[in-house]
């Protein structure tokens, strides 16, 4: 099974008050998506990931000297929209890994494990998960992540963006860092019926996870710690991915 990895990449970076693209921020003296590439790159699992980026952005891999090719989202409408402007560079593959730009600390072991998940189940959709101890401390910052929901025999039924769960949904702790890999003929017919019903009018890529159960779908998922699945997107949250090197892998500054 040939494997190929998308990395979302086209947030400009607002809520990071800065006027670089968001993979671009430093965390540890490394871009987040610097720290991202040399991941896949000890993966094995794709030698020249796609790297969608806005219109007006840098060719993000030409300015941190990685290898990767690009994707041009023309307009911001979501991430199911976005992985659809990679499709043309990735039509060789059978089944695609989808990253997000933010997130520095994911390993080349869990991309590896989200891989064989996938092709031992045989699956449609395989997801990573992030289930946190509290809600204390550090833990906020997954405040607005979405949820997983699961059935009473603990299959997953869908993920819940923050802004559109009830306050039940928001007690949940198991998260959803969205790192997804997916059969590619299902992932193309699906992301063609996507609706932008929600809060932001966006193509949310996790509403591929509802449709996988409407169809009776298995999901398998791969858990991963917390301190992996944290993302970027507030000066805030860089400090906090600061601490977490300093504290637990004796890096940063």
């Amino acid at each position: 099974m040939k494997f190929r990895i998308v990395i979302l990449a086209a947030g400009k970076g607002t809520r990071m008050k800065q006027d670089i693209p968001k993979a671009l921020t430093p965390v540890a003296g490394k871009a987040i998506l610097q720290h991202l590439l040399e991941s896949i790159e000890a993966s094995g699992i794709d030698t020249n990931p796609v790297v969608v980026i806005g219109k007006d952005s840098p060719r993000l891999g030409e300015v941190i000297g990685r290898t990767c090719s690009h994707a041009i989202q023309e307009e911001q409408l979501g991430t199911g929209h976005a992985v659809r402007c990679a499709r043309e560079s990735v039509e060789d593959a059978d089944s695609l890994i989808v990253l997000y730009g933010d997130h520095p600390f994911l390993s080349a072991s869990t991309l590896n494990r989200l891989a064989s998940t996938h092709q031992d189940h045989a699956a449609h959709v395989t997801m990573a998960t992030t289930t946190l101890p509290s809600t204390e401390g550090w833990y906020q910052a997954f405040e607005k992540w979405g949820r997983i929901l699961r059935d009473e025999s603990g299959c997953v039924i869908g993920n819940k963006q923050f802004k559109d769960a009830s306050e039940e949904q928001k007690q949940i702790l198991e998260r959803d860092p969205a790192l997804f890999c997916f059969r590619t003929d299902w992932l193309w017919d699906r992301l063609a019926q996507l609706k932008n019903e929600n809060a932001q009018g966006e193509y949310y890529l996790t509403d591929l996870i509802g449709m996988a159960f409407q169809e009776g779908i298995e999901i398998p998922t791969v858990s991963i710690p917390p301190e992996e699945a944290i993302g970027i997107n507030t000066p805030e949250e860089r400090e906090i991915a600061e601490e977490i090197l300093r504290k637990r892998y004796g890096l940063g500054s």
